[in-house]
């Protein structure tokens, strides 16, 4: 499930903020910390929990961070040292993926950046590289990069090598374009392409995935550049040829969706395939709180792989349009016909039904090849 910073669901259900941050998770906390000697663990936790309500997700994190300064040395060095020494062990090492670190963690990251990024650069960095070993500082990396453009690249290009696979992956999570929840970063959007060189051979998923999530971001702005640099990775073959398979999929995801012929091509569908579509609706008229029902048969090609995407182009009362893609189904001959019932959601998540006229627009390979429409009513 989808979470925004304010840390909510995008569906019913808990805040994720108060499963994250709560009395237990601030008492771990607590007990890390208490390894320094002046440490006052039950001043930290009454403190803490008594400020979490009413704060969002990232808001929290601020105020766990807060009240950990509050105990800390003024001194950034001595900072950095009682940090270092209440810091939990490191995640597991021989693992390659999903395994992201505790929230919790996150604090190093946030003093990182208040105390040390004018005046305590190098030492900063040095904390960001141990911390985001416990939890990604992917966040607290991006103020450097802003401020002291050349001098984290530099480091980052030392980190894409670094044993560790969190430091690896944060070279490239911490550079995405568009990172979700974080900070814009005002760098050469197209500069990271180079860690990413040496990052896309990765043999730990957790790295590999976030090298094609950057692509993914990138080919929003600049698509020929993301296909071209798989394909030139493809030519290399540092990576195997069933990760980098899985990589440009999810790379191309978005730039699939829009129907871009390079990126259709590189994943072997030909946006001109000649294939014939007829598009049956079950019926012309959909109720809300009903499904929308229709088939889609393909015939008239031998041996060529098509992926059949369908768009609905909603109606607005405002007189604006708004669309959205959904996957329908892949085919590698024909003929053949691909049924869906879309339901028609009276409380969907990400947008309303209105009644009025809309359209349904199928796309093979990336082109729109039928179009039908349909009515909605309440």
């Amino acid at each position: 499930m989808a979470r925004g910073p304010d840390g909510q669901g995008s569906g019913a259900g808990a805040s994720l903020s108060d499963q994250l941050f709560n009395e237990t998770s601030i008492g771990d906390l607590a007990r890390e910390y208490s390894v320094l000697p002046r440490f006052d663990a039950e001043r930290f936790v009454s403190d803490t929990v008594g400020g979490l309500a009413g704060r969002g997700l990232l808001e929290r994190l601020d105020w766990i961070a807060t009240c950990v300064e509050a105990q800390m040395p003024r001194d950034f060095p001595a900072m950095v040292a009682a940090l270092r020494a209440a810091m939990p062990p490191r995640l597991d090492p021989s693992l390659t993926d999903d395994d992201f670190g505790r929230f919790i963690h996150a604090v190093p990251g946030i003093l990182a950046v208040r105390h040390g990024l004018e005046d305590h650069r190098d030492l900063a960095l040095d904390l960001l590289h141990d911390a985001t070993q416990r939890f990604s500082m992917e966040f607290y990396i991006r103020p450097f990069l802003n401020r002291w453009p050349e001098e984290t690249l530099s480091r980052l290009h030392l980190w894409a090598e670094d044993e560790n696979y969190h430091v690896r992956r944060l070279v490239s999570e911490g550079t995405r374009p568009r990172l979700p929840w974080a900070a814009n970063i005002t760098i050469d959007p197209l500069v990271p392409l180079g860690l990413l060189d040496k990052l896309h051979a990765d043999n730990a998923r957790f790295v590999t995935r976030s090298v094609a999530n950057h692509l993914n971001d990138l080919s929003k702005i600049a698509p020929d550049v993301v296909t071209g640099r798989l394909s030139d990775w493809a030519s290399q073959g540092r990576q195997s040829a069933k990760e980098l398979d899985w990589m440009t999929r999810h790379a191309l995801r978005t730039a699939v969706k829009r129907g871009e012929p390079k990126a259709l091509a590189l994943l072997g569908f030909d946006p001109d395939v000649n294939v014939k579509v007829g598009l049956t609706l079950a019926h012309d008229q959909v109720r809300i709180g009903d499904a929308l029902q229709f088939d889609v048969d393909l015939s008239g090609t031998a041996n060529s792989k098509l992926m059949v995407d369908y768009r609905i182009r909603f109606h607005r009362p405002t007189g604006r349009t708004g669309e959205k893609v959904f996957k329908l189904g892949q085919a590698a001959k024909t003929p053949v016909t691909l049924s869906k019932s879309h339901p028609i959601r009276a409380n969907a998540s990400t947008f309303t039904w209105h009644e009025g006229p809309h359209q349904l627009i199928i796309q093979v390979n990336g082109r729109d090849v039928a179009k039908s429409e349909f009515q909605v009513r309440a």
